[in-house]
């Protein structure tokens, strides 16, 4: 056992102990010190519980602070480190290499051929090339389409254990009621109230053998509906990727992105209604670009808001998606473009009045336009959220974010959701190669 090679996982809770999960949990040549945290707050000085972490760490595993994480290599006496998260641009990658290289450590990617499980039913995987392309409504659109062929599916999302760790290892949503009972944080909310409402039902967790295992127990179909722009748990009998027509330029430019780009069977360029003709075109190039062998189809995300005549004319505080605007890197999201097209007087720029747990946000990602993330970690960020809404001096609230805000917290103003949907631009063929890669999945998954 003192031969183990010593090993330091950089994660975000997420890929992390997954990749844990599936290669070293049981490998008595392995010896995880410890897991490292990065991208969510809060998640580091935590461990990972011994019921999870198997009977090699009946003590479980901290789960330290990326940032000095040199220093840990040193002081664990580590020989191994893994990188395991993602939306993360090459650079940074290699600098973590260097980093674990300067510190005397092997450095290691994990692929989908050592990670991936196998399903006993048809899963059909989407991921992007970016946080905030539009996964999860292609995602609906894919389940909806799957489900008005008279199968039952399940969405499995990417794992966002931020809570009780062994509490969440695997975890099923049917109802607002079960999301309201796993006290989810307002980032898990944003990704499993859509679905819930579209009539999926949602599985999550953080051991995926126990997740897969409920998932195909009750369903014909999984849709795998990936976090930030990660490869899927899952294997996939079809896997769809998604480029953001507006940021075509970071095909190649992110981890694993790019790679997801080059394994896809399609790729759907989304935005299209937003996008010009030449961000069109040049994001189809890069998409055949990097992957000849994919079929690329359009996409659009048409922005919907609930009472356009609520926002006209009025001062306005724009709230968008979290993910979207922090690491996903955007400046703003769909209720920034909702609000202006729907002739707000004023968009109010909320950094002037933020409440110190937003503060930490915008300091942390200081591309953020003047919108307001939609921030839920802990109770702390969503009190600041609550605190910089009711000094905006808005007279309403436009919400990007997917989850219904007004429920989450109480304000001093209406809230107007700005909704958008996946539709298909162009000829038709998403839905007929779908449904092709499910039945020539079924006949090989006999039940």
């Amino acid at each position: 056992m003192s031969n183990r090679v010593r090993t330091i996982i950089l994660g975000a809770a997420g890929r992390d102990f997954h990749n844990f999960n599936m290669v070293y949990r049981d490998d008595p040549a392995t010896e995880v010190v410890a897991f490292t945290g990065a991208q969510i707050p809060g998640i580091s000085g935590r461990r990972y519980p011994a019921s999870l972490a198997g009977p090699l760490y009946p003590h479980g595993i901290p789960i330290e602070d990326e940032a000095h994480f040199e220093d840990l290599c040193r002081k664990l006496g580590a020989n191994r480190v893994v990188f395991a998260y993602s939306d993360v641009t090459h650079e940074a990658v290699m600098h973590a290499a260097s980093r674990s290289l300067a510190a005397g450590a092997d450095f290691v990617l994990l692929g989908p051929g050592s990670t991936c499980l196998e399903a006993n039913v048809p899963v059909v995987a989407v991921t992007a090339a970016r946080t905030g392309s539009g996964k999860s409504p292609l995602s609906r659109w894919i389940a909806g389409r799957i489900a008005s062929h008279g199968r039952k599916v399940a969405v499995v999302r990417h794992p966002m254990p931020y809570g009780d760790l062994g509490r969440q290892r695997a975890q099923r949503f049917a109802s607002k009621a079960d999301i309201s009972a796993a006290e989810c944080t307002a980032e898990e909310r944003e990704e499993y109230e859509a679905h819930v409402a579209a009539g999926s039902v949602v599985f999550a967790g953080v051991d995926y053998a126990a997740v897969l295992a409920e998932a195909e127990a009750e369903a014909d179909v999984i849709v795998w509906d990936g976090g930030n722009n990660d490869f899927p748990f899952f294997r996939p009998d079809i896997q769809v990727a998604v480029l953001d027509a507006l940021r075509a330029d970071q095909a190649e430019a992110y981890h694993p992105g790019e790679a997801v780009l080059r394994m896809a069977d399609v790729i759907v360029v989304s935005k299209t209604n937003a996008a010009t003709h030449e961000q069109v075109e040049a994001a189809e190039h890069a998409a055949r670009h990097l992957n000849p062998s994919a079929t690329v189809v359009r996409g659009a995300l048409p922005i919907h808001l609930d009472d356009p005549g609520a926002v006209r004319g009025r001062r306005v505080l724009v709230v968008d998606d979290g993910p979207t605007i922090t690491h996903g890197g955007m400046p703003y999201g769909a209720g920034f473009v909702a609000a202006q097209e729907a002739g707000a007087r004023e968009i109010l720029d909320p950094r002037a009045h933020a409440a110190r747990a937003i503060r930490e946000v915008y300091s942390a990602y200081p591309h953020i336009g003047p919108v307001l993330p939609a921030v839920g970690y802990s109770e702390h960020q969503i009190e600041g959220l609550r605190a910089t809404i009711n000094a905006s001096g808005a007279e309403v609230v436009v919400s990007g974010t997917p989850i219904d805000l007004a429920a989450l917290i109480k304000v001093s103003m209406p809230i107007i959701r700005a909704r958008y949907e996946f539709s298909e631009v162009g000829h038709p063929v998403l839905e007929t190669m779908v449904m092709k890669a499910v039945a020539a999945a079924t006949a090989n998954h006999p039940r």
